[in-house]
């Protein structure tokens, strides 16, 4: 029991440490998608320019149909060749931060367009900005609309930090392969992995149930 206790404790302290970093790369990669998707997103539904919500179309598309591993290899692997060098964790972020954009631009697109017209209109007309009537009047309600989306997409990105490992970022699964290598507890140390994504992911999923209740609640 006590050697069992021990492994344990050995096994936990890399992949506490693992975790660390795998919110990390989450935090980055999140703040990324959120500004650039909703960017994104407001450019398509308020600019009406047909070049560029056809190039944003085709960027959303490209995303969509190309594994998020392959853009973190172009980015880790492939950016030297031209004299740019990213560290694990930066590529990580930045690969699932622009793989993410592509599909909070539709999250926030679909929310955009909920929204009746004339609600813009209407705080424009009483002499706010285009940005205030964004802020003010139309962000809430986005929020509102797309939050359950919005925590499905972080409880995903989270549990899609674990690919970050294939490009020797310090994550959970990371630390997890080189404790398998070096000490064959490969059931005691995967599992341990699994309890680690729980812990990261329940409470998420709780704040996010939480804040939908608060927002029905409000209306």
């Amino acid at each position: 029991m006590t050697s069992t206790l021990d492994s344990l404790a050995s096994i936990a302290d890399p992949l506490a440490h693992g975790a660390i970093t795998a919110l990390q790369v989450g935090a980055g990669a999140f703040v990324l998608a959120l500004a650039l998707g909703f960017t994104m997103a407001c450019a398509v539904t308020f600019l009406r320019n047909r070049p560029l919500s056809m190039a944003i179309a085709a960027y959303i598309e490209w995303m969509r149909n190309v594994p998020a591993l392959a853009h973190l290899f172009v980015l880790y692997f492939g950016l030297p060749a031209f004299g740019i060098r990213l560290s694990p964790v930066v590529a990580a972020m930045l690969g699932l931060g622009l793989v993410g954009a592509a599909v909070l631009c539709d999250v926030f697109a679909a929310g955009l367009k909920a929204i009746h017209v004339g609600q813009r209109e209407a705080a424009l007309s009483v002499g706010l900005t285009p940005r205030q009537a964004l802020r003010y009047v139309l962000m809430p309600q986005v929020l509102r609309l797309t939050l359950p989306s919005l925590g499905n997409y972080v409880s995903q990105l989270i549990k899609d930090t674990s690919i970050a490992s294939a490009i020797a970022a310090p994550e959970i699964m990371f630390y997890a392969r080189n404790l398998v290598t070096s000490t064959f507890q490969t059931t005691l140390i995967y599992v341990t992995a699994m309890v680690m994504y729980a812990v990261m992911l329940l409470p998420v999923s709780w704040m996010f149930s939480r804040l939908e209740r608060r927002m029905e609640a409000a209306r």
